[in-house]
């Protein structure tokens, strides 16, 4: 059996945490989102916020760090114990990508993945379209970012 046959739909896939720092939304922030409420706390405490947020763009991005840091771990596991690897290729997009509530100073987010589905390619022989759908809770149990991403992956070993 190759690794991809191996996937079921609701196999679930924790990737870790993540604390967001004042210091660390500030840089990333004033990198790539520099809004008043990520860069300057006196600024976000004014705002409908009441206080420093991270960008959504920050929480999706700790995400994928945690992503690739478990699948790579996963595949050097198989690897050491002789199972299949799953081989994956290009992302064709995702869907409803979402930050239903703020990400704030301090806050420690886990991300956790669920498999949602799974289908043979129809452009491409030899690959399935694996579906998984992300979701981001903080340290109170509330979720702050969801996001389904789809990722090419080959059907044969």
């Amino acid at each position: 059996m190759n690794a991809y046959e191996k996937i079921a739909i609701g196999d679930t896939h924790h990737f870790g945490s993540f604390t967001f720092t004042a210091e660390a939304i500030k840089a990333y922030a004033r990198k790539y989102d520099p809004q008043p409420f990520h860069v300057d706390e006196e600024a976000a405490k004014a705002s409908h916020f009441g206080g420093l947020v991270a960008s959504g763009w920050h929480t999706a991005s700790a995400m994928m760090r945690l992503l690739v840091n478990y699948f790579d771990a996963v595949e050097a596991r198989n690897r050491a114990a002789g199972e299949p690897v799953l081989v994956s290729g290009p992302s064709p997009g995702l869907d409803d990508l979402r930050w239903p509530h703020p990400v704030y100073a301090g806050d420690t987010v886990t991300y956790t993945a669920r498999i949602v589905a799974k289908r043979p390619s129809r452009s491409r022989p030899g690959w399935g379209l694996l579906s998984m759908t992300t979701t981001g809770v903080n340290q109170n149990g509330r979720t702050v970012f969801t996001v389904t991403t789809h990722v090419f992956v080959e059907t044969t070993s």
